[in-house]
């Protein structure tokens, strides 16, 4: 180990997370099969402010001023230098301590970082951690319906038809939560605030049925509000986390730029807020006594003993492409979101070489990037658990779109590396043509495929292109460009050995997810 990595480590231990640097790739176990215990109804007695720590005057700092900053969860250099107005070089300048091959930073690490001041900073107020924004590990203990059910607001009663069943407004909850991966208690929470879902027995006229605050006719109902309300609260949260937002308009037609030392879910909550409140009424939203106080009043003060869900120095554990090996496929989509529409840019697409175009069957297989555990397979979709821990909220897990009913693997399978999933289709999601969407989690996060911590596959390196589905795989000096047209500059054949799966593929009994 490197003199530089070793005083790398020995200030990890200084804030005691060196244990999460040297255990990245470690979650906290949890049993699929295993009822989630009944929530018990919360203490409703109001709460004080909640803030973890009084907050900041800014002043008006010289270009070039080292100022102090703590690493929050899941921070990483190119969102720093963007936020700060800064460049990377000049962080590492002033911090020579992080090794070159650093990828996200501990939460807790002290660190100097050199800020060119922009105008307008907005609150420094920190509403909720982000561990409480993703559907990670925070979430394994809480059970959605029997917390709606212990409340007196109209929420409880209401039943709604959403993806091919009729749903509890829990269950519409739960669904929202695992298909964009935000947390239930947010979204709850949402609710509560912008429509007294779980306090007031019925719906105000003046709410309608636009509970979260979105007034579209596309929009109506708790699923479709939902569905908006967790797609904007990603694309927020994903371009602050990557450093591609730094500043939102404000209705009035100023500009409002959060504060630099802003942590992602907040960031997120304030964009919302900026969307679906009047004028009048942000600056309470985002404060102390606004939705803050709503989901500590619900949930507790979400600050007290808030475990970071991403650790310092995160990798990516070995990946095969997802194709047939010596099969000719194309690389037909480069970084783009993984649900919904936006961000986050977590998402890459791969079709079989087909003489037709359009959505056609196929013999060709999708195939398992990493040995795992299934734990959902419903139309269009196979998420595997790498841990094999049975919950895709904990760990890294790979998420499959698009794959075929016919030859799908089921819940409760374990395969190994190489082993098929499925075949390539359009079922599931919105799709033009036969291909497999593929998209990477750890701890409920959304990792993006380009950036800090690339989508490597087999030495292959995504790149970002001006716009979503663009881009590149380089490898040794090799670029494939991402292109619909499965062209020759589009094509990729996969060189991992070729592994012995069983034929028929084998799988339990029983359907689960459809």
């Amino acid at each position: 180990m490197t003199p530089t990595k070793l005083r790398f480590l020995h200030t990890l231990l200084a804030v005691g997370l060196v244990a999460t640097v040297l255990t990245a790739c470690v979650s906290a176990p949890a049993e699929a099969t295993t009822p989630l215990p009944s929530t018990p109804a919360p203490d409703t007695t109001p709460q004080p402010e909640v803030s973890p720590t009084p907050l900041p005057t800014r002043p008006l700092y010289d270009a070039g001023t080292l100022v102090d900053y703590t690493a929050q969860n899941g921070d990483n250099l190119i969102a720093l230098a963007a936020r700060f107005n800064t460049t990377i070089a000049e962080i590492r300048a002033a911090n020579p301590i992080i090794p070159d091959t650093a990828t996200t930073m501990p939460a807790g690490f002290p660190m100097k970082i050199p800020i060119y001041y922009r105008a307008y900073w907005g609150s420094p107020y920190p509403i909720v951690p982000d561990s409480r924004f993703v559907n990670g590990p925070s979430q394994l203990e809480f059970n959605t319906q029997a917390f709606v059910d212990s409340q007196p607001g109209w929420l409880k009663n209401y039943r709604e038809y959403a993806a091919g069943q009729r749903r509890t407004g829990a269950g519409l909850v739960d669904l929202v939560a695992q298909n964009f991966s935000v947390s239930p208690q947010l979204l709850l929470a949402l609710l509560e605030y912008q429509s007294g879902a779980l306090s007031e027995p019925s719906l105000a006229e003046d709410v309608g049925a636009y509970m979260m605050g979105y007034e579209h006719q596309f929009h109506r109902g708790v699923y479709l509000q939902l569905v908006w309300a967790a797609n904007t609260l990603n694309n927020s949260y994903y371009q602050w986390r990557s450093g591609k937002l730094i500043e939102f308009d404000r209705p009035d037609g100023t500009i409002y730029r959060p504060d630099p030392w802003q942590n992602a879910a907040s960031v997120s909550l304030q964009d919302f807020f900026n969307i679906t409140l009047p004028m009048g009424e942000f600056a309470h939203a985002i404060g102390p006594q606004g939705f803050a106080r709503t989901f500590a009043e619900l949930f507790g003060d979400p600050w007290v003993n808030d475990v970071a869900h991403m650790p310092g120095s995160l990798t990516q554990p070995e990946l095969r492409l997802p194709t047939q090996p010596g099969e000719l496929w194309s690389y037909t989509g480069g970084p783009h979101t993984a649900w919904g529409t936006g961000y986050p840019w977590a998402a890459v697409d791969f079709a079989p070489g087909s003489e037709t175009r359009g959505c056609v069957s196929t013999t060709s297989w999708a195939l398992a990037m990493a040995s795992g555990l299934v734990v959902r397979s419903e139309t269009g979709v196979v998420v595997l658990d790498l841990d094999e821990d049975g919950d895709e909220r904990t760990g890294w897990v790979l998420f499959y779109l698009h794959l075929a009913e016919d030859g799908r693997a089921r819940v409760g399978q374990r395969v190994q590396e190489g082993w098929p999933l499925g075949h390539p289709s359009c079922e599931g999601g919105s799709a033009t043509g036969t291909h497999i969407h593929v998209a990477r989690k750890y701890n409920g996060e959304w990792i993006e495929a380009a950036g800090t911590l690339p989508f490597v596959m087999e030495g292959w390196v995504p790149s970002e292109g001006n716009a979503a589905y663009s881009g590149t795989l380089t490898r040794l000096g090799h670029v494939v460009r991402a292109c619909t047209c499965s062209d020759a500059a589009s094509s990729i054949i996969s060189r991992a050995p070729v592994v012995a799966f069983p034929t028929p593929v084998v799988v339990p009994s029983e359907e689960s997810g459809d």
